[in-house]
């Protein structure tokens, strides 16, 4: 199983410490959201230097309200530091975030989705870019050499596989269960993929994971802690087509036996990776991550 370890600390020294922890498990790659904590792109950085062989990746950066060769600068620095060991996520984020608290326009998201991909993708892979959109405009070069850096889209939604498929190295996804994986997303972006001569996409999965004797508890806790992401449109209608009701079905949730088994089964669904969001008391925390690595 590829496993990796989604943290959302804005304790940088925690966040070192966390990174060694993980990388001496033996697990393959360490994520990180962007949400209204520290910048998880500079972060990483940080994480680069003192912890090598470890990719290090975001899931995810909102576009909005970053211009996309600002973040194709930052991105390629650290894909510089790292020696080509970091992966970009980016997102739309939600509407309510960006017309909400940006006070910026939510209009036709998938084309901004595209104009923004016009200019960061040539800028990461080396090359100069020269885009005039809609909303996005830029014409310009990097002016240092980094590692190409994969860029990784949230795509639920069809069009947005689509645009993932055809253009970028895949997808990371959140609040979104094996079901969905399986006859939606997986098939979906890999049909793009093909379609547009690429390589095979990542599928990149994120969950909630528990490992405890008390089910129920953490089940409650689970319901408590992502509950805003049973709200939010876009999470909501992942949700509405896996069939349940809430975050805390989506959570995988048990002993170890049972958590394995429902990690597997992301995996049969078309996940690539699986990125565990260990959550709990300190104790189950602990027993998660001990049990995740035992399934490397």
């Amino acid at each position: 199983m590829d496993l990796g370890i989604f943290t959302a600390s804005d304790d940088i020294d925690d966040l070192v410490a966390q990174a060694r922890e993980v990388a001496g498990a033996g697990f393959r790659s360490l994520w990180m959201p962007q949400v209204f904590g520290v910048d998880s792109i500079t972060a990483l950085a940080v994480v680069a230097r003192e912890v090598p062989g470890l990719e290090l990746g975001t899931a995810v950066v909102p576009t909005y309200p970053r211009h996309p060769a600002m973040l194709a600068t930052q991105a390629a620095t650290v894909s510089a530091i790292s020696g080509g060991r970091f992966t970009l996520g980016i997102g739309l984020s939600h509407q309510l975030v960006i017309e909400g608290m940006f006070g910026m326009a939510w209009d036709r998201p998938v084309r901004h989705m595209r104009e923004y991909l016009d200019i960061l993708l040539p800028l990461l892979d080396g090359e100069a870019a020269a885009a005039e959109g809609e909303t996005l405009t830029y014409r310009g070069q990097l002016a240092f050499s980094a590692p190409a850096t994969p860029v990784l889209v949230a795509a639920l939604g069809p069009a947005m596989l689509r645009l993932a498929g055809s253009r970028t190295a895949g997808t990371s996804t959140w609040m979104t269960g094996p079901r969905t994986v399986r006859e939606h997303v997986a098939p979906a972006i890999r049909a793009a993929a093909q379609e547009a001569g690429r390589p095979e996409p990542r599928v990149v999965v994120s969950v909630p994971v528990c490992v405890t004797a008390d089910a129920a508890a953490a089940s409650q806790r689970a319901a408590t802690e992502f509950e805003m992401y049973g709200v939010l449109p876009s999470y909501r209608a992942m949700l509405d087509r896996e069939g349940v009701d809430g975050p805390a079905d989506i959570a995988v949730i048990g002993s170890a036996e049972e958590v394995a088994e429902r990690l597997g089964g992301f995996f049969d669904a078309g996940a690539t990776t699986v990125n565990a969001v260990a959550f709990g008391s300190r104790d189950d925390r602990a027993t998660t991550l001990a049990t995740l690595a035992t399934l490397l």
